[in-house]
Protein backbone atom coordinates (compact mmCIF):
# COMPACT_ATOMS: atom_id res chain seq x y z
CA UNK A 1 0.00 0.00 0.00
CA UNK A 2 2.90 2.38 0.43
CA UNK A 3 5.09 3.62 -2.09
CA UNK A 4 8.68 5.07 -2.08
CA UNK A 5 9.07 8.42 -3.06
CA UNK A 6 12.09 10.37 -3.83
CA UNK A 7 13.05 13.59 -2.48
CA UNK A 8 16.35 15.41 -3.88
CA UNK A 9 17.58 18.20 -2.29
CA UNK A 10 18.35 21.41 -4.97
CA UNK A 11 20.30 24.34 -4.85
CA UNK A 12 17.90 27.17 -5.78
CA UNK A 13 19.63 27.88 -8.57
CA UNK A 14 18.79 28.29 -12.60
CA UNK A 15 19.33 25.09 -14.63
CA UNK A 16 19.62 22.81 -11.34
CA UNK A 17 16.32 21.08 -11.78
CA UNK A 18 17.00 21.00 -15.24
CA UNK A 19 19.98 19.25 -14.75
CA UNK A 20 18.51 16.62 -12.64
CA UNK A 21 15.45 15.81 -14.71
CA UNK A 22 18.06 15.26 -17.64
CA UNK A 23 20.28 13.80 -15.33
CA UNK A 24 17.17 11.14 -14.97
CA UNK A 25 15.97 10.97 -18.37
CA UNK A 26 19.46 10.25 -20.33
CA UNK A 27 19.40 7.21 -17.92
CA UNK A 28 15.74 6.27 -19.41
CA UNK A 29 14.17 6.83 -15.44
CA UNK A 30 10.59 8.49 -15.85
CA UNK A 31 8.78 10.53 -14.07
CA UNK A 32 5.62 9.77 -12.94
CA UNK A 33 5.20 13.28 -10.85
CA UNK A 34 6.61 15.34 -8.61
CA UNK A 35 6.22 18.32 -6.67
CA UNK A 36 8.93 21.26 -6.01
CA UNK A 37 8.79 22.78 -2.98
CA UNK A 38 11.12 26.45 -2.05
CA UNK A 39 12.85 26.44 1.23
CA UNK A 40 14.85 29.75 0.77
CA UNK A 41 18.78 28.99 -0.89
CA UNK A 42 17.39 25.36 -1.89
CA UNK A 43 14.56 23.21 -2.72
CA UNK A 44 12.98 19.96 -2.03
CA UNK A 45 11.68 18.10 -4.99
CA UNK A 46 9.26 15.14 -4.24
CA UNK A 47 9.07 13.00 -7.03
CA UNK A 48 7.46 9.14 -7.85
CA UNK A 49 8.73 7.05 -10.33
CA UNK A 50 8.25 3.67 -11.04
CA UNK A 51 11.85 2.91 -10.77
CA UNK A 52 12.96 4.21 -7.51
CA UNK A 53 15.89 2.18 -6.74
CA UNK A 54 17.61 3.43 -10.42
CA UNK A 55 16.45 6.95 -9.73
CA UNK A 56 17.98 7.05 -6.65
CA UNK A 57 21.05 5.61 -7.91
CA UNK A 58 21.45 7.99 -10.89
CA UNK A 59 20.65 10.94 -8.84
CA UNK A 60 23.04 10.07 -5.90
CA UNK A 61 26.35 9.37 -8.36
CA UNK A 62 25.67 12.78 -10.28
CA UNK A 63 26.42 14.21 -6.53
CA UNK A 64 22.24 14.99 -5.70
CA UNK A 65 21.42 14.61 -2.22
CA UNK A 66 18.75 12.22 -2.21
CA UNK A 67 16.10 10.30 0.63
CA UNK A 68 13.31 7.75 -0.22
CA UNK A 69 9.96 7.85 2.13
CA UNK A 70 6.96 6.22 2.17
CA UNK A 71 3.49 7.74 0.89
CA UNK A 72 0.28 6.81 -0.05
CA UNK A 73 -1.84 7.19 -3.37
CA UNK A 74 -5.38 7.43 -2.44
CA UNK A 75 -8.33 7.46 -5.15
CA UNK A 76 -10.01 10.80 -4.53
CA UNK A 77 -13.31 11.58 -6.25
CA UNK A 78 -13.11 14.13 -8.82
CA UNK A 79 -16.22 16.49 -7.77
CA UNK A 80 -16.88 19.03 -5.87
CA UNK A 81 -16.08 18.10 -1.98
CA UNK A 82 -14.22 14.84 -3.39
CA UNK A 83 -11.19 15.92 -1.13
CA UNK A 84 -12.96 16.97 1.45
CA UNK A 85 -14.62 13.59 1.31
CA UNK A 86 -11.40 12.07 1.91
CA UNK A 87 -9.81 14.34 4.57
CA UNK A 88 -13.40 14.12 6.77
CA UNK A 89 -12.66 10.25 7.31
CA UNK A 90 -8.97 11.02 8.23
CA UNK A 91 -10.41 13.98 10.76
CA UNK A 92 -12.66 12.12 12.47
CA UNK A 93 -9.97 9.47 13.36
CA UNK A 94 -7.39 12.92 15.20
CA UNK A 95 -5.07 12.10 11.75
CA UNK A 96 -2.94 15.17 10.06
CA UNK A 97 -1.77 15.24 6.77
CA UNK A 98 1.97 16.22 6.70
CA UNK A 99 1.81 17.19 2.80
CA UNK A 100 0.30 16.10 -0.39
CA UNK A 101 0.23 16.65 -4.26
CA UNK A 102 -1.27 15.69 -7.05
CA UNK A 103 -0.71 12.31 -8.95
CA UNK A 104 -2.99 11.98 -11.96
CA UNK A 105 -6.28 11.83 -13.71
CA UNK A 106 -7.69 8.47 -13.78
CA UNK A 107 -9.57 6.78 -16.87
CA UNK A 108 -12.86 6.47 -14.85
CA UNK A 109 -12.59 10.65 -13.85
CA UNK A 110 -11.25 10.27 -10.20
CA UNK A 111 -8.25 11.48 -9.38
CA UNK A 112 -5.12 9.91 -7.86
CA UNK A 113 -3.51 12.08 -4.78
CA UNK A 114 -0.35 11.54 -2.98
CA UNK A 115 -0.40 11.50 0.86
CA UNK A 116 2.29 11.51 3.64
CA UNK A 117 1.04 10.78 7.23
CA UNK A 118 2.32 10.84 10.52
CA UNK A 119 1.40 7.48 11.58
CA UNK A 120 1.04 5.75 7.68
CA UNK A 121 0.17 2.07 9.16
CA UNK A 122 -2.94 4.06 11.38
CA UNK A 123 -3.80 6.43 8.15
CA UNK A 124 -3.88 3.87 5.43
CA UNK A 125 -6.06 1.34 8.11
CA UNK A 126 -8.80 4.38 8.61
CA UNK A 127 -8.82 4.85 5.22
CA UNK A 128 -9.43 1.85 4.35
CA UNK A 129 -12.20 1.44 6.82
CA UNK A 130 -13.83 4.63 5.47
CA UNK A 131 -13.87 3.16 2.06
CA UNK A 132 -11.20 5.33 0.58
CA UNK A 133 -9.16 3.23 -2.35
CA UNK A 134 -5.78 3.00 -1.41
CA UNK A 135 -3.48 2.61 -4.59
CA UNK A 136 -0.36 -0.20 -4.30
CA UNK A 137 2.67 0.61 -6.77
CA UNK A 138 1.22 -1.80 -9.69
CA UNK A 139 -2.05 0.14 -9.51
CA UNK A 140 -0.59 2.70 -10.62
CA UNK A 141 2.75 1.65 -12.52
CA UNK A 142 1.05 -2.24 -13.67
CA UNK A 143 4.43 -2.97 -12.08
Amino acid sequence: MKIRQLSVFLENHPGRLSALCRTLGDAGVNLSTLTLAETGEFGLLRLITPDVDRAKAVAEKAGYAVTTTEVVALQVPDRPGGLASVLKVLEAAGISVEYMYAFAMRAGGDAVMIFRFPDMDRAIAVLQAGGVAVFKAVDLFGK
